[in-house]
């Protein structure tokens, strides 16, 4: 099971885009706003409890100063994979920077700007280690991909 995070439902226009993906492929998720500035008190609680529904991975998305994935980070050893979600005021930069200078000790795997599908197919990545299922439906959709692309030269005639 995988966590979609999100800091407010206005970040949902970018994460629900990772819960599409992990249904796509079966992995069950289940998607959740908790602030790590309206709401602190709750972090904590939310990861433990996560860790006792059997989440492996945590996907958290926030835009601004976007503390959620470190601060979610520092209360579990689960994977944390981080989601900048674009602002109007610095365009997604200072979300991306925010997740992505995290200090030693606390990692968060950062994804470009606005990008959960990354996110989600980062994560299943990490559970196909361990899940052949897994592991043979990303196989088939990486073949699919390149197929695609293989066609798009008919469109340059």
């Amino acid at each position: 099971m995988i966590a979609i995070v999100m800091g407010s439902d206005s970040d949902w226009r970018v994460m629900k885009r990772a819960k599409e993906v992990l249904e796509q492929f079966g992995v069950e998720c289940f998607s959740q706003v908790v602030s790590a500035h309206r709401t602190p008190e709750d972090l904590q609680p939310f990861t433990k409890e996560a860790e006792k529904k059997g989440v492996k991975i945590i996907i958290a998305g926030a835009g601004g100063a976007a503390h959620l994935p470190g601060m979610l980070a520092s209360f579990t050893l689960l994977p944390v994979i981080g989601v900048p979600v674009k602002t109007s005021a610095l365009d997604g930069l200072d979300s991306l920077l925010s997740i992505n200078q995290m200090p030693e000790g606390i990692p968060v795997a950062t994804m470009a700007v606005d990008n959960s599908g990354n996110a989600a197919l980062f994560a299943l990545r990490m559970l196909a280690i361990s899940d052949a299922g897994i592991r043979a439906k990303l196989e088939k959709h990486k073949s699919e991909m390149a197929t695609a692309s293989r066609k798009k030269t008919e469109n340059l005639k």
